[in-house]
């Protein structure tokens, strides 16, 4: 995706499950991450930019960090969201199928955060079974999402649910 700070091709990480789809063998039974993208938006510059770091929780915002459960113990935090983008075909070509966010805060002064792991990773899930979750977005954030998606690819964004366009209209 556009303004990846990191320059890295897919994620080539892969999710083991127990339960395999196939006969046997390695890699029976994976979850691919490849159509999976970590979006990140700067809740005060409006920046939107894609950290693939963020998929081990390595990303430029969380590096350095103590993640907190308590949201108030980081009150002076810089917020963002972390949009989990999942990418899909169908009849039209490539869409924006599952598109999540979810909240954190850091403030680099005293290397403190918050974020929700439970949240982070559910959302992740959620993205991969092709929900749309952005409707609890600030709506400078929604727009500055809406206009990176649309402007990484208006054919996407056209083949995308009419749910995300809706969720992302201000």
């Amino acid at each position: 995706m556009l303004n990846n700070k990191n320059n890295k091709k897919g994620s080539g990480f892969n999710i083991l499950g127990k339960e395999s789809t196939t006969h046997g063998g390695y890699g029976a039974g994976t979850l691919n991450l490849d159509n999976m993208t970590p979006v990140f938006v700067d809740v005060l510059s409006g920046e939107v930019y894609v950290d693939m770091g963020a998929m081990h929780a390595r990303s430029e915002v969380e590096k350095g960090i103590k993640f907190l459960p308590n949201k108030e113990e980081v009150p002076n935090g810089k917020p963002y969201w972390l949009i989990w983008v999942t990418v899909d075909n169908n009849a039209q070509g490539s869409y924006y199928a599952g598109v999540t966010a979810c909240e954190l805060t850091v403030d680099r002064e005293i290397r403190r955060g918050y974020k929700s792991l439970p949240d982070h990773v559910n959302k992740m899930d959620k993205s991969l079974k092709r929900k749309i979750i952005v409707e609890h977005m600030d709506t400078p954030s929604k727009e500055a999402l809406s206009k990176f998606l649309k402007g990484f690819n208006e054919q996407m964004w056209n083949n995308s649910e009419e749910q995300l366009k809706k969720d992302l209209a201000i």
